[in-house]
């Protein structure tokens, strides 16, 4: 990833998008006497923290592909692993912030359209798609999985006139609740 400002404002809306996805999926979600997880509204796949980021990756791929920018860059930041409120030493999610760039703005502009068509023909639901409240009034679109517990969140950033800020396509791609299998110590994720 580059320096500046640009890393700044992508780790921030990284974490804005890691945020909203969260609270999204947990809807629902309430603690048990045990601390355990009463209802996440699904019963949780149980994976190994690899196999999960693997998934993870996988579906950052098939987002990449909807975007159709064969020949654009795209950021090599690999998939993170935090443990879940609703049972920390149980359940465990994945987020992977990354982002599209290096072609033109217009292209950028198109591959967000293309996403946001492409995005239900593949089982996701569009929940929101307009611009933000930032001063930019950056386009966005969160879309969540039908099919599986994941969502993301994109936004274009295009039209700045600073040559250190790139016109990019940010995203996130957040996983619902993983369980670790047995005697999975989930202390020091990452």
């Amino acid at each position: 990833m580059t320096t500046g400002n640009h890393s700044t404002r992508v780790r921030g809306a990284a974490l804005g998008a890691l945020l909203l996805c969260l609270s999204t999926l947990a809807t629902g979600c309430s603690m048990n006497d045990a601390g355990g997880a009463d209802d996440l509204g699904y019963t949780p796949t149980t994976l190994d923290v690899d196999t999960a980021r693997t998934r993870t990756k996988e579906v950052s791929s098939q987002i990449f592909d909807m975007i159709g920018l064969p020949g654009a860059e795209s950021t090599p930041i690999g998939p993170g692993a935090s443990t879940c409120p609703e049972d920390r030493e149980h359940l465990f999610k994945i987020r992977h912030p990354w982002s599209v760039y290096g072609v033109s703005e217009e292209e950028l502009k198109q591959g967000f359209e293309r996403l946001r068509q492409a995005l239900p023909a593949k089982g996701w639901k569009v929940v929101s798609y307009g611009p933000n409240n930032s001063k930019a009034k950056s386009l966005t679109l969160l879309a969540e999985s039908e099919k599986e517990h994941f969502a993301v969140n994109a936004e274009l950033w295009v039209g700045s006139t600073d040559p250190k800020k790139k016109n990019l396509i940010g995203l996130s791609v957040v996983s619902g609740c993983f369980r670790a299998p047995e005697g999975t110590d989930l202390k020091g994720l990452y």
